[in-house]
């Protein structure tokens, strides 16, 4: 009795120990890939402007493979990093998307200027299924001039021709002109920072995975067959 007491008191100690020596190696990886991905959203969100998608699609790949490995790392099955490479994937293509949205805002906000304008031209989007159709504004100013850059976009027919209202407009006419309300980056920002949270909690996530599944496994390496 006493030898099978000190075999289980032996045991228990390498659990402890090995749990100990793998929170310490789990907790810096996770935080590494934290930052990984933080810092490749922002390469991502900082190159969109300058290059299409035939060079960022290789570059989500790239990120996409080297993320299973890190994420494997941290003692998860291949499936299931997999799964999480995917989440953080998608949430961080979102979070650029709408990062890239609110950087059009403040750009706009920063250098346009308000004009009253009137609406000259309407169209909608063509019908596809159930998509909902954007319509598109031409505006003029008050002098017959046509408000510089894209026509002005929204997800509903909320104006007529003929209409007037208050614009922001960019000089530079890179830019489609917006209401003041439509300018508001507040709701990117926070949107933005949602995805990028969602992201860092599925690493957090997989961490916790990868603690939790270590002790059965080393539980079943000792039982004996």
């Amino acid at each position: 009795m006493s030898g099978e007491g000190e075999a289980e008191d032996t045991g228990a100690a390498e659990d402890s120990g090995a749990r100990q020596r793998g929170t310490r190696r789990r907790i810096p990886l996770a935080f590494a890939i934290g930052a990984y991905v933080l810092a490749a959203g922002a390469g991502m969100y900082l190159l969109g402007d300058d290059f299409g998608l035939a060079l960022l699609v290789p570059l989500w790949i790239v990120h996409a493979v080297l993320l299973v490995v890190l994420i494997h790392g941290l003692g998860v099955s291949g499936e299931s990093s997999g799964y999480a490479t995917l989440f953080i994937i998608a949430t961080s293509v979102l979070a650029v998307g709408v990062a890239g949205m609110a950087r059009d805002d403040l750009t706009l906000q920063g250098r346009g200027e308000r004009v009253t304008a009137k609406v000259v031209a309407e169209r909608l989007d063509p019908a596809q299924g159930r998509k909902a159709r954007h319509s598109h504004y031409t505006l003029e100013r008050g002098d017959g001039t046509r408000v510089p850059g894209p026509e002005m976009e929204t997800d509903s027919d909320q104006y007529d021709v003929g209409q007037r209202l208050t614009v922001i407009e960019d000089p530079d006419g890179e830019l489609a002109p917006r209401t003041p309300g439509r300018a508001s980056a507040t709701g990117e920002i926070l949107g933005a920072g949602a995805f990028a949270l969602a992201a860092l909690g599925s690493v957090g996530w997989m961490t916790w995975r990868g603690s939790a599944t270590a002790a059965p496994r080393r539980q079943r390496s000792r039982t004996p067959r």
